[in-house]
């Protein structure tokens, strides 16, 4: 019986591309010439961002977030989290990068192509979702229908088989 997987992954490599990119912008802008601004990596999942004061991490944000943009890593899956600022004045803020689909999220995809009467049957396997049905065309329907509407992750489809 056919098969496809649904899926929200972003290549770990493509996220390790963009911190490095924007290392070396941070190096060489004017506007951070002597300051201790950072751009640090301490797990594949979370990136965090450190500067000296507020108006330094709103322009060290704006970079972070082009060079993921250029690397094709969609904004959906990065969860910006609220800035910190210490008594002090120095701001940090992470940024956490999702992979997989949680599980409110994949009840939300699967009670939509229930929804709309598609003869497949859906199911969720660890953090993605399997769906199957007796006719390709039918699964590529449900693709196109997941593909047109927006449930807030960046949605991917793999093992398409027959």
């Amino acid at each position: 019986m056919p098969s496809f997987d649904i899926v929200s992954e972003i290549e770990r490599m493509e996220i390790e591309n963009a911190v490095n990119q924007a290392r070396k912008e941070l190096a060489s802008r004017f506007d951070f010439k002597g300051s201790k601004a950072a751009v640090e990596q301490p797990k594949p999942e979370t990136i965090i961002l450190t500067a000296e004061d507020n108006n330094k991490l709103k322009g060290l944000s704006e970079i972070m977030v082009s060079k993921l943009a250029k690397r094709n890593v969609d904004l959906r899956n990065v969860d910006q989290k609220k800035v910190d600022i210490s008594p002090l004045g120095h701001a940090r803020q992470e940024f956490i990068i999702t992979q997989g689909i949680e599980g409110a999220k994949a009840k939300e995809i699967i009670a939509a192509i229930k929804e709309k009467k598609f003869k497949v049957q859906s199911a969720l396997q660890e953090r993605h979702i399997r769906v199957t049905g007796p006719k390709r065309d039918e699964l590529q329907e449900v693709i196109g229908f997941v593909k047109g509407k927006d449930f807030g992750v960046a949605l991917s489809f793999k093992n398409f088989r027959d």
